[in-house]
């Protein structure tokens, strides 16, 4: 048992009105806490109270669960989700250029050749991303099919002549 006179060995904490409370050890202090705060009723409203709490992870995450979840606390997705994401913002790119070539005026020879460019740029690009989705996906059914060019440039051309 620790010396009265010596208050080194006490846990002490100061509580939310400026009180110092005092302890034989943290373990006392906390328990003691817990008490009051249970005798004062501070408990009877929380959440879920007498009922499991929520699990919003990922059942199927497995030997992966506890990297998925840093990831999530930090605001980050897994690298395949992230390609995932850049494949549908790229591929929405390609939908706006041929909406627009579709849109009732004749783009000129200039901007047409510039489309094509363009579509030829992000077909490569929205394949990296696809190709990074099929490589890191961790199940087959997740797996994206490449996008082939002269299927593009060709509905570019289809949607031009609408």
């Amino acid at each position: 048992m620790p010396d009265a006179g010596d208050d080194k060995s006490l846990a002490k904490r100061v509580d939310a009105d400026g009180n110092l409370q005092v302890g034989q050890n943290w373990d006392t202090l906390i328990e003691r806490q817990i008490r009051e705060a249970m005798e004062s009723g501070k408990f009877k409203e929380l959440p879920h109270q007498g009922k499991p709490l929520p699990n919003d992870e990922n059942p199927h995450a497995g030997d992966q669960a506890l990297a998925f979840h840093i990831l999530k606390n930090a605001g980050v997705a897994p690298p395949w989700i992230e390609a995932n994401k850049e494949a549908n913002e790229l591929l929405a790119k390609r939908d706006a250029i041929l909406e627009r070539a579709a849109s009732g005026s004749r783009p000129s020879i200039f901007a047409r050749n510039k489309d094509r460019q363009t579509l030829t740029d992000l077909v490569a690009r929205v394949n990296m991303a696809i190709a990074k989705v099929n490589i890191e996906a961790p199940a087959s059914t997740i797996r994206r099919r490449l996008l082939v060019l002269e299927e593009e440039l060709a509905r570019y051309e289809a949607a031009c002549r609408r």
